[in-house]
């Protein structure tokens, strides 16, 4: 049987992983929000002057999502008026890389 210069093909646990993936990040906004907060702590506002197109419902909403997946840590201050602010945890951090190739790939499919 001849040998081919295929790479060995994806395990099932590897598509299982990929599907994990892929829906922490799929949805319109995820992917900003990611890279908005990037290395920096961000409140809701900033992210709200930074994402005009998005609705005030939609962004807590996505937000609530990405902290129960886990990618984004939400840290309340007691403070008047409170204070809000949202970091990318470890697993959120592990994202990063791979989503700041996109405009490269968004380039090529031209």
């Amino acid at each position: 049987m001849a040998q081919t210069n295929r790479k060995k093909l994806p395990s099932e646990l590897d598509y299982v992983n990929i599907h994990k993936a892929v829906a922490i990040i799929s949805g319109k906004w995820r992917l900003f929000i990611i890279l908005l907060v990037g290395e920096h702590t961000v409140r809701f506002g900033e992210l709200r002057q930074q994402l005009p197109a998005i609705s005030e419902k939609m962004l807590a909403g996505e937000l609530k999502a990405l902290v129960a997946l886990g990618v984004l840590s939400r840290n309340v201050y007691a403070e008047i008026p409170g204070r809000i602010e949202y970091t990318l945890t470890p697993k959120g951090t592990l994202a990063l890389p791979i989503l700041r190739q996109l405009p490269k790939l968004g380039q090529l499919a031209n």
